[in-house]
């Protein structure tokens, strides 16, 4: 592995994700991109509720705003993982994208960010015991021309 990328998700199980990929970052000197992607709706909704706000501030809430919160956030959950002193180099990405092209936004910036190794949660295994990955992950194992580690919650 030379560049590894991490999708963030806001979830308790992220920081498990990240410790997994920094070991992996390690032990093979390699560099991480974070991912982190808001929803569109998630943007949108998010925007109509400041830009409320705004009106009696006379503020607005732009792209920018949301990229930079998504990588306050993702700077937050890199230092509880790393530390401040840690080897591991990273870059965050962030990322807006509808809910139903996420999966293709982590190929896409994957393939931007040359990383040959994507690092994603998945979900708990059925009670049958069958693997059950969602869509997100079955989209990225099946599309990503490259290793991929799936970490269930």
């Amino acid at each position: 592995m030379d560049r590894g990328l991490v999708l963030i998700e806001n979830t308790d199980s992220h920081a498990d994700l990240l410790r997994e990929a920094r070991e992996h970052a390690l032990g093979a000197d390699a560099d991480l991109v974070l991912l982190v992607t808001l929803t569109e709706d998630e943007f949108e909704e998010t925007q109509e509720v400041l830009d409320t706000i705004g009106d009696v501030e006379h503020t607005s809430y732009t792209e920018q705003d949301a990229f930079k919160g998504a990588m306050n956030d993702a700077e937050e959950v890199a230092r509880e993982v790393f530390g401040t002193d840690d080897e591991v180099s990273y870059d965050i990405v962030p990322r807006i994208a509808a809910e139903k092209e996420r999966a293709e936004t982590v190929i896409e910036v994957a393939e931007e960010e040359d990383a040959d190794h994507v690092f994603i949660l998945g979900r708990n295994r059925s009670p049958t015991g069958k693997a059950l990955f969602g869509d997100l992950a079955q989209f990225v194992i099946l599309n990503f021309d490259g290793y991929v580690t799936l970490h269930t919650e």
